[in-house]
């Protein structure tokens, strides 16, 4: 693991080494979307790991999917996240707030109102809300004067973000989300200037990146793709590939900070955007073991390796991979919702932290 412990620099951020904190839903913000002091400690508690990409955070009411996600369009989110932020400075680390417009991969609980997406069309699947997994209605698709409110959305929470002290967003174009579901064959049928080719099925992706790139700076801006990946019923198509190579290639213009690519297995896909993209670029492979977390570094894949459920169990993972120390096992019980059990008490090698 060599290459691992390098310093790297991400768009403004000197990093020590090369491992990340990926994104992760917790569920445990205030009901208006306020994050709390425990979400202070928990980000804390794992600054070590340089660069920390939070879990999704909505970037309006109707970018919230399920009950007790983060927001960042308030005076009273941004007050939370300061809290947040705070902490993990005082502790060494980083922080990027990821931009999270859940789309049509939402209920109608959390806000009381239809989702909206690039088509009405339904997912297919279920989705949590407070009284237990249940059908997603379907959405209605958005108007052109909405796409161009909700770009204006995106803009004005990275403005708030960097208002509460984080040192960037991250841009969540993936996992079936409203920017993946306009990449989409079968969540996209538009037949207005953001449907039908791939160019216009990313277009909608590059207006919300370079409205965000204009409003906090290119070098505080990421992007996160996931490439075949079919969470909330996506299907990418033939011309997938050709829309990530695409997409790529034009947030290059942008020269944003880095992106952040989820890796479902197409290897040619990986070195294609490799070679297009000319800044950092953050893999993540799901299911990869621990122990070959720094092989996509080593091969020159890949500039930074973000690490998810180990980092959530173990709060000082930086610390346990140099020592070959045994590390926590996640407990999935404890994933989304509830208190501190499974979130703040995880056990450090120096104690409970």
């Amino acid at each position: 693991m060599t290459e691992l412990w390098s310093p790297i620099t991400v768009g403004k951020l000197k990093l020590s080494h090369r491992l990340a904190m990926a994104p992760m839903a917790r569920s445990r913000a205030f009901p208006d979307g306020t994050p709390g002091d425990l979400s202070a400690e928990y980000y804390g508690q794992r600054a070590s790991l340089g660069l920390l990409i939070s879990e999704g955070t909505q970037p309006s009411d109707d970018g919230q999917g399920y009950p007790n996600t983060p927001g960042i369009y308030t005076e009273k989110h941004v007050d939370g996240w300061r809290r947040v932020t705070d902490r993990v400075h005082a502790d060494g680390g980083h922080l990027f707030i990821q931009l999270m417009h859940a789309g049509r991969m939402a209920h109608n609980t959390p806000h009381h109102r239809q989702p909206v997406a690039p088509s009405a069309i339904a997912p297919g699947v279920k989705m949590f809300t407070s009284h237990g997994m249940a059908d997603i209605p379907a959405p209605r698709a958005l108007g052109r004067e909405e796409i161009e409110k909700t770009v204006g959305d995106f803009r004005i929470a990275a403005r708030a973000a960097i208002k509460a002290g984080a040192d960037g967003v991250e841009i969540h174009g993936a996992n079936g989300y409203l920017i993946h579901q306009f990449f989409g064959v079968n969540s996209n049928l538009r037949s207005d200037e953001y449907g039908g080719s791939f160019e216009n099925r990313a277009r909608f992706a590059i207006e919300v990146a370079d409205a965000v790139a204009d409003e906090i700076g290119a070098d505080r801006t990421g992007f996160r793709i996931s490439p075949g990946v079919p969470l909330g019923g996506i299907n990418d198509g033939q011309s997938g590939p050709k829309l990530y190579r695409y997409l790529a290639a034009e947030l290059g213009k942008l020269n944003l900070a880095y992106i952040h690519m989820v890796h479902a297995g197409n290897d040619e896909l990986l070195r294609d955007i490799r070679t297009i993209w000319p800044n950092a670029l953050l893999v993540n492979r799901p299911g990869r073991p621990l122990k070959n977390i720094a092989a996509d570094i080593d091969a020159g894949l890949a500039d930074v390796a973000p690490v998810g459920t180990w980092a959530l169990a173990n709060p000082d993972l930086i610390d346990r991979l140099k020592r070959n120390a045994p590390l926590n096992e996640p407990d999935k019980t404890t994933f989304y919702g509830g208190g501190s059990h499974g979130y703040t008490d995880y056990p450090t090698l120096k104690g409970k932290s």
